[in-house]
């Protein structure tokens, strides 16, 4: 199994956008007391003199590589989106170098790659573009899809004991479709400028408890989170894919009945509008 992951990454690495540079990002998670190098693949925007703000893309339970092993349309997408703005990426792989293919088959609670390894990734993400002199380490973002949109409110909320004491800190975070459960319970204290984006119809990881945690479960002394719900979109409507029913999903808001995703297309071109105008606004 693991051979056959190693030769899935290496394929992907063939069929990267041709200036995507493969680098090793060391995580502040450990395995067997040694720093877990991740895969990195680092797409900086092109002829930008100086330093400029950089954006880790936190992938979701199904991993950063489409079934032919490329980079994720998705990935591609919003990387020339935010290539455009002048942004750096890097593009982040938390489950092959833990030897996972995916996560979304799995049950919550049983996962292989938990959100504290994910956690513990983005910090380190972070902390290799601060490293780097072409990257304004005044001005960095999260920005993460489903599990990865969950990976950026943990990451966050500086409840979490290990946030708190992380001396560097994102400028702006952006989560689609999170699921918002755990960082509800525990109290959510925003280490920065939160934005979060949502299907109101969304059955896999629903909108009520991100509504919640917007509305009332943030700390009171720090900034609300901003949220915005997209009525009648389901998970992944920021795709271009029909919806569909997804049945092997044990998890979701009907566990055993599977789950839908797919994208809307008045949700998906909003969305663009409402991600990019919170980040020019925190990275200005």
């Amino acid at each position: 199994m693991r051979t056959a992951l190693i030769l899935a990454a290496l394929l992907a690495l063939l069929a990267l956008p041709a200036r995507a540079e493969t680098v090793s990002v060391p995580s502040l998670d450990r395995r067997e007391g040694q720093v877990l190098p991740l895969l990195g693949h680092w797409l900086p925007a092109q002829g930008q003199a100086g330093p400029r703000p950089a954006l880790v893309l936190l992938h979701g339970c199904g991993g950063a590589y489409d079934r032919g092993g490329r980079l994720s349309q998705r990935m591609r997408d919003y990387t020339a989106l935010l290539n455009g703005e002048g942004w750096h990426v890097l593009v982040l792989d938390s489950l092959t170098p833990r030897g996972e293919r995916e996560l979304c088959t799995q049950k919550t609670g049983q996962r292989a790659v938990t959100m504290t390894n994910r956690r513990r990734d983005a910090q380190g993400a972070l902390q290799w573009l601060a490293a780097r002199p072409e990257v304004d380490a005044a001005r960095l973002a999260l920005l993460g899809w489903s599990n990865g949109g969950s990976t950026v409110l943990a990451a966050t909320n500086l409840r979490q004991d290990e946030v708190k004491t992380w001396p560097l800190k994102p400028r702006a975070a952006v989560a689609f479709y999170p699921g918002c459960e755990s960082e509800l319970k525990r109290g959510y204290a925003p280490s920065a400028p939160l934005l979060m984006l949502v299907g109101a119809a969304d059955d896999w990881t629903p909108a009520a408890p991100c509504e919640a945690l917007a509305r009332d479960g943030a700390d009171q002394q720090q900034q609300r989170p901003r949220l915005v719900s997209y009525a009648g979109a389901y998970h992944e409507f920021d795709s271009d894919a029909p919806l569909r029913l997804r049945a092997e999903v044990p998890n979701g808001v009907h566990p055993g009945q599977g789950v839908h995703v797919g994208g809307q297309p008045e949700a998906r071109a909003r969305s663009r509008v409402e991600l990019l105008n919170f980040l020019r606004e925190q990275l200005q």
